[in-house]
């Protein structure tokens, strides 16, 4: 079967499409075929070695992923149902051996892209939010990087979860995107923190999810309500890990709070579980659906990272398997 590999972690320049044997489904496993492969940010740090999972090279990209199911194993699959599942990597090849409890049925509004655009970005909003953020209905939330792939999720689950969303994004037509996401308003990026002090009436958000880091930190600190929440995702703007004087937190009764979603979930057997069965109603109210930026075949793997590296991406990208 064919399958986007890292050889060597050298970055996505590197990645490579080759034969490799199929997978041998483990006792707890689901045998799927694979559609659509998400393309997420931890594939660009597993594509040069800097991701918490350390895989041994050759190994194949794929975090998350849609397609039918080929062999339940002991699960309570059928044969031929549509599927999304998770995991560490793997994911980016026409066949994908998946734990049953990393791994959920598919609503019949998803198309194969969709569904692979849902499990990794949506499961982290939803913890982000719902386990770390605490929120509650009637609060804001600010987003940054509000038009790429978890930005958008976590507009599209504060909606449903009842909360105002503020998007930050970095252009125009990325504000455009942040709308059709559901987002409430959007602010760029330049004078982020006066935009967003105009809108509140001066008061702030209740809660800040920041994939971004980097320069954004400080100002996120300063627009924050009175007991509002900064939610640490993960840094992209790539310029270092900021860091915060606690008595700040202290002053204006402040949180800054990590979000892992991955090594928590899978860490507890049942939690993305849970969670999948929250977002289910979500989907079916109309609140979450995936927005799809490119699409590329397999073969194109490596240059969907790079677009990604370079920002150039817009919602989710996904990798058409078939």
């Amino acid at each position: 079967m064919r399958a986007a590999q890292v050889i060597d972690i050298t970055g996505p320049a590197d990645v490579v499409v080759r034969e490799v044997p199929e997978p041998s489904p483990g006792p707890t496993d689901v045998l799927v075929e694979v559609h659509s492969c998400g393309v997420s940010f931890p594939d660009l740090l597993l594509s040069r070695g800097e991701y918490q999972l350390k895989p041994e090279p050759p190994f194949t990209l794929g975090v998350d992923f849609a397609g039918a199911v080929l062999d339940p194993g002991s699960s309570d699959f059928e044969p031929g149902q549509r599927v999304a599942g998770v995991g560490g990597w793997g994911g980016g090849a026409e066949l994908v051996a998946n734990p049953a409890m990393f791994t959920f049925a598919l609503p019949d509004a998803m198309s194969f892209d969709e569904g692979a655009a849902l499990p990794m970005n949506y499961l982290t909003a939803h913890f982000a939010l719902a386990e770390r953020g605490q929120l509650r209905e009637g609060e804001s939330v600010l987003v940054h990087g509000a038009a790429g792939g978890v930005g958008t999720a976590t507009i599209q689950v504060a909606k449903a979860m009842g909360a105002r969303a503020i998007a930050v994004v970095s252009s125009e037509a990325k504000a455009e995107v942040a709308r059709a996401a559901g987002a409430d308003d959007a602010v760029l990026l330049e004078g982020f923190k006066d935009a967003v002090g105009g809108l509140t009436g001066g008061r702030g958000v209740d809660v800040i999810v920041d994939v971004v880091g980097g320069d954004v930190f400080m100002d996120s600190l300063r627009v924050l309500a009175p007991q509002g929440r900064l939610l640490v995702v993960g840094f992209a703007a790539g310029q270092g890990i900021p860091e915060v004087k606690v008595n700040r937190l202290l002053l204006n009764n402040i949180d800054v709070r990590g979000v892992g979603w991955g090594a928590y979930a899978m860490a507890r057997p049942g939690y993305m579980q849970e969670q999948w069965s929250a977002l289910v109603p979500m989907i079916e109210g109309g609140f979450v659906k995936p927005p799809i930026g490119a699409t590329y075949d397999l073969a194109e793997f490596g240059q969907a990272l790079i677009d990604m590296d370079q920002r150039r991406t817009l919602g989710k990208s996904v990798v058409k398997v078939r």
